[in-house]
């Protein structure tokens, strides 16, 4: 059955609601950003009540779930075929919701695939434009009133401003966030703004993910996704003259329980390391074996001087790939420092998190696009691969086997989503979510921020945290100390930005709520982030 449907919500700000904020967007004007506004219009949008979504709310929103055809979607998932029709004809073919512009944002330029310049999805500048932009856009470090966390969801004067630099209005334009060159990164990186665009409010039927690369070709000399060398350009759009003048306050949904906080993850990780299937709750970790288990177990693509599991899959590397074990024993158990990713202070994960990297989302020989949704559900159900990937246990749960049918994700499970800094953590959260159609959380400060939170000491000769801070993470985590790996040194362990030890780390999603005029109960998650702190001060 195709999963793709049209779900109207009656959101808690009621239809009169919704209907006040589309009459006022209609008065700014057709045409996507820029226009002048006034301020009676905007008094009237500011005053429009702000509904607060759950994930399972932002699940049940139009077209959030894919087609099990990718050619068929409008909106999440997009294909060559729907792009080049856009692009080709904007005016006439743009869907019906849709007022505004297209404005495609690269993440990097293709380049020149098999002889084909692809540098950019061609525009015409006046209906059409395509910018090179960047992940650290929409991004920033942010005070999450604990610790300062890196790559965390930009703040909303910092959405404006990315927003305002392309002159997109998304409650007209439809955007499109293309990767530009075939990588395994750079999935990542789309991943991070479509977040951004969707933690703010912008509407599902306004943003999507074009799938793969420019241009690839899996048959030589031919087009794998139907674009040809007419169909790109050899420079982006150049900078709009004058820039917009929207804000994300106009957005009147809180859509802020994506991020997922410290203390949610203190209250849903179980005393044991063993993944309940009856709580509700899917921790999915997008990292490597190798990291998941702190080097007690590895998988393909994992260190090579440190492990013998086989290459990590390639465009051209098949016959090897299934030549060799998916998963394998580390050399040396002892020797796990090449798991250690920005100078944590352990390594490992939240009690009760299954593991599936986020490579196995994306299908080399097809530019890096999204396996199709079947493919991506199976994983889901527990199954097997032919590449013999599947979730994974810990070893505590059943000694880092594969979990097999039935035993990983269950019906209605939120999945908290995450990696080390949630960026690889951005594919396996939008497969799951614009795709699948799950409720999905981001941990966004991720394991740079958990497996630091520590009573341990750094290389400045502080303790990270103090012994009594309710926010050491060590008890709801399965976990190997940096300073008992082969090798360690002081400087291996870094010391952090601690602002508050004992407060309550949802200061962000507070004030991203206050930047909109929510008004919150007070636990930084719209009704489910929670903030306040566990009554262990180690955990629990």
């Amino acid at each position: 059955m195709d999963g793709g449907f049209w779900m109207n919500k009656q959101m808690n700000g009621g239809w009169a609601g919704a209907a006040v904020l589309s009459l006022m967007l209609g008065l700014q004007g057709c045409g996507g950003g820029g226009g002048e506004d006034t301020s009676q219009t905007t008094n009237l949008l500011l005053s429009t009540p702000v509904s607060v979504n759950t994930p399972q709310d932002m699940a049940n929103e139009h077209l959030a779930e894919s087609h099990d055809d990718y050619n068929d979607n409008l909106s999440g998932l997009i294909t060559a075929s729907t792009l080049k029709r856009w692009k080709d004809d904007w005016v006439n073919q743009r869907p019906a919701h849709i007022t505004g512009k297209l404005v495609i944002l690269q993440v990097t330029p293709g380049g020149t695939v098999a002889g084909v310049p692809a540098a950019y999805i061609k525009p015409d500048n006046t209906n059409v434009f395509t910018y090179l932009t960047n992940s650290g856009e929409w991004t920033e470090t942010r005070d999450n009133g604990v610790t300062v966390t890196v790559t965390m969801v930009a703040s909303g004067a910092k959405m404006d401003e990315s927003l305002n630099k392309y002159n997109i209005d998304p409650t007209k334009d439809m955007i499109v966030l293309a990767p530009g060159a075939g990588t395994n990164a750079n999935p990542m990186n789309t991943g991070r703004i479509w977040y951004a665009m969707r933690y703010w409010g912008i509407d599902t039927r306004h943003l999507a993910q074009f799938n793969g690369a420019n241009y690839w070709e899996e048959t030589p000399g031919v087009s794998g996704n139907g674009l040809l060398a007419a169909d790109f350009s050899a420079a982006a759009s150049p900078a709009p003259a004058t820039p917009g003048k929207f804000t994300v306050k106009y957005l009147r949904v809180d859509n802020t329980q994506m991020l997922a906080t410290m203390a949610d993850m203190k209250t849903i990780a179980p005393t044991t390391d063993v993944n309940d299937k009856t709580d509700g709750i899917f921790i999915w970790d997008a990292r490597n074996l190798g990291q998941y288990s702190a080097g007690e177990k590895a998988e393909r693509g994992d260190s090579t001087a440190k492990t013998n599991c086989g290459p990590l899959r390639t465009p051209t590397n098949d016959v090897a790939v299934l030549a060799s074990s998916a998963y394998c024993d580390a050399n040396n158990v002892a020797d796990y420092k090449w798991t250690f990713q920005n100078n944590g202070s352990r390594q490992g994960h939240p009690n009760g998190t299954l593991q599936l990297q986020y490579t196995n989302m994306l299908e080399p020989k097809k530019g890096y696009g999204f396996k199709p949704k079947a493919e991506l559900q199976a994983y889901l159900d527990g199954g097997t691969d032919i590449w013999g990937y599947g979730f994974v246990g810990s070893s505590q749960q059943n000694s880092y086997g594969i979990l097999g049918p039935t035993n990983a994700y269950q019906s209605g499970d939120v999945i908290y989503a995450y990696c080390e800094t949630t960026v690889r953590a951005m594919v396996t959260g939008f497969a799951a979510a614009a795709i699948l159609g799950k409720p999905v959380r981001f941990y966004d400060g991720a394991m740079t921020e958990w497996n630091s939170l520590s009573y341990a000491l750094a290389d400045n000769g502080q303790y990270i945290l103090p012994s009594d801070s309710p926010w050491r993470s060590e008890a709801n985590s399965f976990l190997r100390w940096a300073s008992d790996f082969v090798g360690f040194v002081a400087a291996d362990v870094k010391p952090r930005t601690i602002s508050n030890a004992y407060g309550t780390p949802n200061k962000i999603t507070l004030d991203d709520q206050a930047y909109k005029g929510v008004v919150s109960s007070g636990n930084g998650g719209g009704g489910g982030g929670g903030g306040s702190a566990p009554t262990n001060p180690c955990g629990g």
